[in-house]
Formats: structure tokens, C-alpha cells, sequence
């Protein structure tokens, strides 16, 4: 008689099975961000090809109490995309070589980047002690001063300006964790 057991756990990123899955369910929409951000279908491709190529490659950093599947594929994506518009820009001979001239947007929008940069921030937030997490939210965020946050926290400024400080420096290694880069 065999034992029973839960459900078979999820196939790992290192797996051809689980990046299949992983692929299926964000590759469509990596491509759609990748493909805005750069306006070159090309391009886009590239960029969906080098993120699961990276999360295949890495797929031992991934750890899902630090950022859903989704944050950290699109952690890399925003990482990747950057570094193509690096290379679009140091070389722009080499676009014109392949690109049809009327096809070549005139820039890249930064709108897109804007909302991977809110998502990643939130989920880092959400790693926070409440706490640090509230006394940023006030002062950043919100644009309140110290004392009217300690004052209606019923705290000390001091504690305030503390909970910022820490809170900050948490934000920045949760971040980090994340593989989010500057």
C-alpha cells in the first residue's frame, strides 16, 4: 500500500517542464512589455529568449517567499531591456543594417518601465515590517513630515526617523533579494 501524498510540487525553473509552465505563463506578456519598451518585434523576441535563458541559468536564485514567479521574470526582463537599448544606442549602425527606416520608433517610452518599477517597489514594501513599511509609505510616498507621522502614530519623532532609516535600508536588500538592479 502506498502513502498518501499532497499534490506533486511544481517543476523547478532548471526543468524543461518547469520552464515550459513558467514560459506559458509569462512569456506573452514579457513580449508585450518588451515589445513597447523597444518597438522591434525582433527585438522583443531577443529579449523574451535572453529572460528564460537567465531564469533557466539562475534558476537556483529564485526563491518564492522573496517575489512571485511573475516579479522576478520581470525583474530580469527590465534588466534586459536595458541592456539592449545599451547596445541599440552605443551601435545604431547596426539597427539601420537590419530595420526598415519608416519601423524605427523614434524612442522608447519609459511608461512601461514606470509600472514594472511600481510592481517591483510594492513587492518589496510587502516584505517590510509594518511598521517600517508605514513610516515610509507616510514620509515617501504620502510627502508627510516626521512629526505629523510620529504624532498621529502616538510615537517619538526619534522612533519615526528611525523606522524611515531602517525601514530605507531593509527596502534597499529586500530589493536586492529581488535582483533588482539600480
Amino acid at each position: 500500500m502506498r502513502p498518501v501524498t499532497g499534490p506533486a510540487p511544481d517543476p523547478g525553473l532548471d526543468t524543461e517542464t518547469g520552464l515550459r509552465a513558467a514560459y506559458g505563463a509569462h512569456g506573452p506578456e514579457i513580449y508585450r512589455y518588451a515589445l513597447r519598451q523597444l518597438g522591434d518585434t525582433g527585438g522583443a523576441q531577443e529579449v523574451v529568449q535572453e529572460v528564460f535563458l537567465r531564469a533557466w541559468r539562475r534558476a537556483d536564485r529564485y526563491d518564492p517567499s522573496v517575489a512571485s514567479l511573475r516579479v522576478w521574470l520581470f525583474a530580469i526582463a527590465r534588466n534586459v531591456v536595458i541592456d539592449e537599448i545599451r547596445r541599440v544606442t552605443a551601435r545604431p549602425w547596426r539597427r539601420a543594417l537590419t530595420d526598415d527606416p519608416e519601423s524605427t520608433p523614434d524612442a522608447v517610452g519609459p511608461a512601461d518601465d514606470t509600472v514594472i518599477d511600481t510592481w517591483l517597489v510594492e513587492e518589496a514594501l510587502r516584505r517590510l515590517r509594518p511598521e517600517h513599511r508605514q513610516a515610509i509609505v507616510e514620509a515617501y510616498l504620502r510627502q508627510r513630515p516626521h512629526a505629523e507621522i510620529a504624532a498621529e502614530a502616538g510615537v517619538p519623532l526619534g522612533t519615526i526617523r528611525s523606522r524611515v532609516f531602517y525601514g530605507l535600508k531593509a527596502l534597499r536588500l529586500t530589493m536586492d533579494e529581488m535582483g533588482v538592479q539600480p
